[in-house]
């Protein structure tokens, strides 16, 4: 059948070192400029945001307190599980589409376009929230006005300008990309020291009891839409903070950590794959992990988690207990983090559209490299001009979970990947191997599933809406044009002229 066709391996990587591979083996290859320190700035450049700057806070005052704490913890452990998984796959098969092509490699031609429709629903979503965020951080910063920048403005200008800026720096160049996102990092780690070297100061003990808060109710009542899916198979009451409350917010928090796998698009364009790719993906999540429990911790010691501010949560918490001025150092970092994470994520669009288009699921024109700038412009600059009409005229709330979601399903599937491709092609040169397979994958996509489970039922139902939409687009025009559609037929037609 059509849809469980796979790409060989073997074209994969020739592709990736020749240029389109697409429908006559020649174009443009995207260029190896990228250094593993290179990769770690992308890493943490996607990781470091939101999550640091504002997730901490919300989810500390609704689900979790203090124990929002070991939500990242464990956050940290699934997505370090997935990022093993990633590693191998990475540094085994590098090139672009990271999950779409590994899917397409194990699993079906099916199966990789709807990881590659989830990638882009991850990444494309992602960038115009953020964007969004950066425009009000923008505008507390600097006094702007708020009928152009922020949430209340009709037509968000700070996003669309923000966006459209960092089309063009990453149409320019991947390597103009890594410098701009390696500048944004350092600034940004500077204002997360700043906030544990300060904070620490600060904590009060008493803020931290209890560490787990006790059960109860949601103040609304709740309601089937708003209750998490594990809670509603089991019969149980909609319940916040206890320890369900703490695995609510690790669901939730999770979107701190994705992007990590944003790394793995960009096999082609490192200098030595086989070796860096390991080492950005487990490089980066070891930071950012290490930096998001810290920040949760002096959080939560210096505000009680019941009054800390959804808003703008750090800089409220330092301006409460009279320091303005790191509050106002905190919304500089929050500028030039969210600047960061929006550059990687519009690279990793760019690079999804590039390999789909590559393979025909997507038209060919989108699957091809500038000649000069070895950048997918095409794919970039269509992502870049959705996301800003987005950003512009929907103001988007509590779409993290919709993130999560896409992200921890699309890592299900490169769990599945690895002892699929360990079977399939046990002669594969695997540069890093996850150790105790099949068990760690399992354990993989397990963990990554429960995480899923613990979203609620509203957000199940637009992430399958989304996904229904992807099937009737691959029905109509996917399984038509892809590439090996096209060779199946001619391969058919020859057989015919023969006979």
């Amino acid at each position: 059948m059509g849809w469980t066709r796979t790409m060989p391996v073997e074209r994969i990587l020739a592709r990736s070192e020749h240029g389109d591979g697409g429908a006559d083996g020649h174009g443009t290859p995207l260029k190896r400029t990228l250094k593993a320190r290179d990769l770690v700035g992308f890493g943490v450049g996607i990781i470091i945001g939101t999550g640091i700057f504002t997730l901490a806070g919300v989810e500390a005052q609704q689900h979790a307190g203090p124990a929002v704490t070991l939500s990242f913890l464990i956050g940290a452990v699934v997505a370090g599980l997935a990022a093993v998984c990633y590693a191998e796959l990475a540094s085994s098969v590098p090139t672009a589409g990271s999950a779409y092509t590994y899917a397409f490699a194990t699993l079906g031609e099916v199966f990789a376009w709807i990881i590659g429709w989830d990638l882009l629903l991850e990444f494309g979503l992602g960038l115009a929230v953020v964007s969004r965020s950066w425009s009000g951080y923008l505008a507390s910063l600097f006094g702007l006005p708020t009928a152009w920048f922020g949430e209340d403005a009709t037509v968000n200008v700070g996003a669309v300008l923000i966006i459209a800026l960092l089309t063009v720096v990453a149409v320019a160049g991947i390597q103009q990309s890594a410098r701009l996102t390696n500048l944004l990092v350092l600034v940004k780690l500077a204002v997360c020291v700043l906030i544990l070297a300060v904070g620490v100061f600060y904590i009060d003990p008493a803020n931290l009891q209890p560490f787990i808060p006790p059960a109860q109710a949601p103040e609304d009542g709740g309601s089937v839409f708003t209750q998490p899916i594990i809670s509603g198979v089991f019969g149980l009451a909609p319940t916040v903070f206890g320890v369900g409350g703490m695995l609510t917010a690790a669901a939730v928090v999770f979107f701190a950590y994705t992007g990590f796998e944003a790394l793995a698009n960009l096999g082609e364009e490192a200098k030595r794959p086989n070796r860096d790719l390991k080492i950005g993906l487990l490089g980066a999540l070891a930071i950012c992990a290490v930096l998001y429990v810290g920040v949760s911790i002096v959080l939560t010691g210096m505000v009680p988690y019941t009054e800390i501010d959804t808003g703008a949560p750090l800089a409220s918490a330092f301006a409460g207990v009279g320091l303005p001025w790191v509050g106002a150092l905190i919304a500089l970092g929050a500028v030039t983090g969210l600047t960061s994470v929006m550059m990687v994520e519009l690279v990793t669009i760019g690079r999804i559209g590039f390999a789909m288009g590559r393979d025909g699921l997507l038209p060919k024109a989108i699957g091809t490299a500038h000649p000069k700038w070895g950048t997918p412009h095409r794919m970039t600059i269509i992502g870049g001009v959705v996301c800003a009409v987005i950003a512009a005229f929907t103001p988007i709330t509590a779409l993290a979970d919709m993130v999560s979601i896409g992200a921890l399903s699309a890592m299900i599937i490169v769990a599945i990947a690895v002892p699929v491709l360990r079977r399939t092609r046990p002669d594969l040169d695997r540069p890093f191997t996850v150790p105790f397979s099949p068990v760690v994958p399992a354990i993989t996509a397990i963990a990554c599933l429960y995480l899923m489970l613990n979203l609620n039922l509203d957000t199940w139902i637009r992430f399958v809406g989304w996904l229904l939409l992807g099937l009737v687009v691959y029905a109509v025009y996917g399984r038509k044009h892809s590439f090996l559609a096209r060779e199946e037929r001619e391969g058919s037609g020859a057989g015919r002229d023969r006979a």
